[in-house]
Order: C-alpha cells, then sequence, then structure tokens
C-alpha cells in the first residue's frame, strides 16, 4: 500500500503551502484521502496525482474555477494535464532558443565591428516582444487572423460589450450581491460567453489569456481603464462561475 502524507508532509515535500492546501480542500478541489482519529487529514497517490495536475494548470494560467472545471470530466488525465504543460514550456524553451539565437547573432556582428542592419535589428525587436508576452508567435497570428475577420466594427462592439459587463458586475459588487446570487450568475454567463469568444475554448489560449491577466495588469489599466476588471471583481466572478 502506498503511504500517505499529513497536510504540513504533503507542503514540506511538494513546496506548496499548508495554507494553500487548505483553500483546495476549502473550495471543493483537493479533498483528503481520509482522517485520522484524531482528525489529520492524510493524502494518497491519488490525492498527490490530483495536486500535480492543479499546479501545472495554474502554471498554465487558468484559474482555480477552470481547473475544477477540467478535473470535473472524467476524460481529463493526468496525462493530458502534462501534455498541456510540456507542450507550453516547449513553446517558452522555442521561443527562448529563437531569441537567443538572434541576440548571439546581432552580439557576433557587433564584435566583428559590422553594424547591425535596420531589418536585423527591426527582427530582434519583434522576438524579443514576443518573446516578452504571453502569447506564441502562432497564438498571435491566430488573434489577428480573427481580428481581420470581425472586423471593426465587431471589435468595437466586443468592447462596449466588455465595458458594460464590468459596470454592471460592479453595481452587483456594490450592492452587496452575493456571488451565486442569480443577478451575478447571469452576469457570469455572459462573462464565459465573452471568454470564450475570445479563446474559441482552445485550452492553451485560454492559458495564455490568464498570463496575461496576471502579470500584465498595470499596464492594461493604464492602456485601456474601464475595460479592465480590477482583481477584487476578477476574484469576485470566479467564485459567481463555480456557482454556476
Amino acid at each position: 500500500m502506498d503511504r500517505e502524507l499529513k497536510v504540513g508532509e504533503v507542503a514540506r515535500e511538494s513546496g506548496v503551502s499548508v495554507r494553500t492546501l487548505h483553500y483546495y480542500e476549502e473550495i471543493g478541489l483537493l479533498t483528503p484521502a481520509r482522517r485520522t482519529a484524531a482528525g489529520h487529514r492524510l493524502f494518497g497517490l491519488d490525492e498527490v496525482a490530483r495536486l500535480q495536475q492543479i499546479r501545472s494548470l495554474v502554471q498554465l494560467g487558468f484559474t482555480l474555477e477552470e481547473v475544477k472545471e477540467f478535473l470535473g470530466n472524467p476524460e481529463f488525465s493526468l496525462e493530458r494535464t502534462l501534455d498541456l504543460h510540456i507542450a507550453r514550456l516547449d513553446e517558452a524553451l522555442a521561443a527562448q532558443h529563437r531569441l537567443r539565437e538572434l541576440l548571439a547573432a546581432l552580439r557576433a556582428r557587433l564584435t566583428a565591428g559590422a553594424t547591425a542592419t535596420l531589418d536585423q535589428l527591426l527582427h530582434t525587436i519583434k522576438e524579443t516582444t514576443m518573446f516578452d508576452k504571453h502569447y506564441t508567435p502562432e497564438q498571435l497570428a491566430e488573434l489577428e487572423r480573427r481580428r481581420d475577420a470581425l472586423g471593426p466594427e465587431a471589435l468595437e462592439k466586443a468592447q462596449r460589450d466588455w465595458r458594460e459587463l464590468i459596470a454592471e458586475v460592479k453595481a452587483e459588487m456594490e450592492k452587496g450581491s452575493e456571488p451565486d446570487a442569480e443577478p451575478v450568475l447571469a452576469l457570469a454567463r455572459r462573462w464565459q460567453a465573452l471568454v470564450e469568444a475570445f479563446t474559441q475554448r482552445d485550452p492553451a489560449m485560454t492559458a495564455s489569456l490568464g498570463e496575461v491577466w496576471q502579470h500584465e495588469r498595470p499596464r492594461l489599466e493604464r492602456e485601456h481603464g474601464d475595460a479592465v476588471p480590477p482583481a477584487e471583481m476578477m476574484a469576485y466572478i470566479g467564485r459567481a462561475l463555480a456557482a454556476l
């Protein structure tokens, strides 16, 4: 029989804090295998495997509500999660390698006493910018294709829809509405529909979007103002999405 670990042992050996493990249990994401007579939580192989899935999906940029939805699907195995994680890491490594080669070529040219060409500098800047962002070149190309297909009027309507939805969610928050109240759930359904319209339910695109929200919020708020939901609103609508 595989050994069972107490929550503190799982935290120490996995690097995931006890507080986080308790929170995962609180929201129904990770349940201990059993409890001892003294009430200690015990985690076995299945629970630790589930924890691996959770951490991989979180690192890919999915919200905990989305992680819970994925793990509720019996077809979404640990193998499938690892495939997604490995694919994302492969993309990141390829981008790193591509950028390194460009920088090395530019450095070698300067070392040899030659000047960099305009095209070479522009290409290097482009790769640097793409690497700094959270979408792969393929995803950026796909987003550009979608923008062209939609046209400016549809894009403007989508931006208006987001602003209106954010304003309505803010109003419910200020009224003190609970996230599982029906008016908030209706807003959560609209929220989910807008996100899915952007990601086309593509897990990799969803992960990239999550990374953008997580790491680029200050810049997005400066550039787009009220079209960017604040962090507390994201948490609020996340609870509503979980209630759905």
